[in-house]
């Protein structure tokens, strides 16, 4: 094994053609944070005392779940073996990216692309190519970057080495020994591993005398130090205490301190060509730092802006109020620090006549949503409901005027002559003894098949076209189920097509309730009035007068349960006596009942809206080990 240094060289120094920008991209569980762990190990970054096992996944719902959710970029110093003799060459830096592998974070992983000339694509060498191997794999392409293929867990009995490399060989184009094998857990081949990366992966590209450019690929916000962004120059120089400038917003700020995280922050004097790290202006506002932002120097600047990012487009839509209306400033305010730490969220202000002041959040799948509530309530200590997750719709009237729809309360009445919902394009992968059961899943959420092809005798690669709103809730868990864990699934989407889609309303006591509402296809309106008026009876407490639940669409009532009313026994000081006696006791607490009817209104408790809208009840989330 080569001698490897543990001082990193001082990075204002260091030529770009010593450098090398790679990421790891994977499937779920295919064990990219462990590989990262060995090459940490393997370069004396961390030492052995302070090593623990998926030691850059830095917050505690990632090391609960077991899966990245946030990428993270670290620098590696490392001398490949230069002859033949194994004498080590000269010292490279590599600066090496973890990314998450769920298809609800790919645009971690685009971002993290657009940092580095190359990648490693890893595949479990036990259970081969996944869906979300290829779909990484086409983001690599479209940026045209090197791709190394690796099979990792060859140590594992059910390894299955030979046969997963010819099926990456013949998907990348390359010969099956070109294929790496290592094993993240023990560390073996992962020396070799890094060689190769110094070999195949070119260094960055840039202009050292222009005026200095650095991408914002990434921002956190520290309490202590306010915002810290994570930059790749491309052109120039930045050096500490010198004054920059945002170009998109044009804030100027002084930086005072800049450096690399190695994995830890390490100060330095500056960041030249090509190189990865971190600035830190002691800024408060997290609006001034946005990914995808172009930074610069305040005096001899650059005048073009480098390339941003492409704005996430939000796939589905929840409402998440605050159970105290009165924490609404501080839902906006953590609202507005994720968004500085997860470029994907999207929000806007919105208010409901029974949940009060809240905000409509875009994410790009449920376990985003999942995960952002969590941090929410965890980083931020907030009470949340979050309402039923939901697709945007575009609703055409007939006389030609057009609703974009996110909120099930916002569905226009009147005459309507064309609903248009999101369509993706999903790609299914699955052992082929299970085609008959993944066919029945789809054609029961009216999906279309497009085409299908073995990959090898026994993987099947099955593609089809499914409207988002089918499989936002629970098809990932209906997948697994139906193929007893061994299918993986990708989307993207791919449009919208024409669909007979209707409003359900809740009424309570002949009173819309507009949380309740929800939009799905005619065909399955009925199923779902009858489970939510089932379901209220239950939670809403009996009233003092009888309550009746109804589900309509527009105004034609689909189902109906009653919650009965409290009856006081009126008739309890009658013993015996004339029967005219006890009716005209009845006759005046009927008339009573109807007073109150007329006058009284159902509070709806808040565990009601909880149980009801709580997504968790809905969501079908995936919990993938890493």
């Amino acid at each position: 094994m080569p001698a490897t240094p543990t001082n990193v060289p001082e990075p204002s120094r260091t030529d770009p053609a010593l450098i090398r920008n790679f990421c790891i991209i994977a499937h779920i569980d295919h064990g990219k944070s462990t590989l990262a762990d060995r090459m940490l190990q393997l370069t004396g970054v961390v030492e052995q005392r302070q090593m623990r096992a998926q030691y850059l996944d830095r917050m505690d719902i990632e090391r609960e779940r077991g899966i990245t959710i946030k990428s993270q970029a670290v620098r590696l110093p490392w001398a490949p073996t230069g002859g033949e003799d194994g004498t080590p060459g000269a010292t490279h830096v590599l600066n090496m990216i973890d990314t998450p592998g769920h298809v609800d974070f790919t645009y971690e992983v685009s971002r993290s692309l657009a940092a580095c000339e190359a990648c490693v694509l890893l595949v479990d060498a036990a259970q081969g190519i996944e869906a979300q191997t290829l779909a990484n794999l086409y983001l690599a392409m479209e940026h045209d970057l090197t791709i190394i293929p690796v099979l990792n867990k060859i140590d594992l009995p059910a390894a299955q080495p030979e046969k997963f490399a010819a099926e990456l060989a013949h998907l990348i184009g390359c010969e099956p020994s070109d294929v790496l094998k290592v094993s993240a857990k023990t560390g073996e081949g992962v020396g070799e591993l890094l060689d190769k990366v110094v070999e195949v992966t070119p260094p960055p590209v840039g202009d050292k005398d222009a005026p200095a450019r650095a991408m914002i690929f990434d921002s956190v916000y520290d309490a202590y130090r306010g915002v810290v962004t994570y930059v790749k120059v491309v052109d120039g120089h930045l050096g500490k205490r010198e004054r920059i400038r945002m170009m998109s917003t044009g804030a100027a700020h002084e930086l005072l301190e800049i450096g690399v995280s190695s994995p830890e922050m390490k100060p330095a004097d500056g960041l030249g060509v090509g190189e990865v790290g971190y600035l830190i202006t002691g800024v408060k506002d997290v609006r001034q730092s946005k990914v995808g932002d172009t930074v610069t120097l305040l005096n001899k600047g650059a005048e073009e802006p480098l390339g941003g990012y492409k704005d996430p487009k939000p796939m589905v839509f929840s409402g998440l109020y605050p159970l105290d209306g009165s924490d609404y400033p501080e839902l906006r305010d953590a609202l507005d620090k994720l968004q500085l730490n997860d470029a994907a969220l999207v929000y806007e202000p919105e208010t409901s006549a029974a949940l009060g002041f809240g905000f409509r959040v875009g994410f790009l799948g449920l376990l985003h949503l999942d995960v952002i509530r969590e941090r929410l309530e965890r980083e931020f200590g907030l009470d949340l409901i979050a309402t039923a997750p939901n697709v945007i719709y575009r609703v055409i009237m007939e006389d030609g005027t057009e609703h974009t729809v996110t909120n099930p309360s916002e569905f226009p009445t009147g005459k309507i002559a064309e609903v248009f919902e999101p369509v993706v394009r999903a790609t299914l992968l699955a052992p082929s003894e299970f085609i008959g059961a993944i066919m029945e899943l789809c054609q029961s959420r009216r999906g279309t098949l497009l085409g299908m092809d073995y990959l090898s005798e026994d993987r099947v690669e099955l593609r089809y076209t499914l409207p988002l709103a089918e499989i936002v809730f629970d098809f990932f868990d209906a997948l697994k189920s139906k193929t007893r864990g061994y299918a993986s699934l990708d989307y993207e989407p791919t449009g919208e097509q024409s669909a007979d889609l209707v409003k359900v309303d809740i009424l309570l006591h002949g009173d819309k309730v507009d949380a309740f509402s929800a939009i799905t296809h005619k065909e399955k309106a009925y199923a779902y009035g009858v489970r939510l008026v089932g379901k209220l009876r239950e939670l809403i407490p009996r009233q003092n007068f009888e309550v009746p639940i109804q589900a309509a669409i527009g105004s034609r009532v689909i189902a109906r349960e009653t919650v009965r009313a409290i009856r006081k026994d009126v008739l309890a000081k009658c013993y015996g006596g004339d029967i005219s006696r006890k009716r005209k006791l009845l006759e005046k607490q009927k008339e009573g009942k109807k007073r109150m009817k007329m006058v009284g209104n159902v509070e709806v408790p808040q565990e009601a809206f909880i149980a009801v809208l709580s997504s968790d009840s809905a969501a079908g989330e995936v919990k993938g080990k890493k």
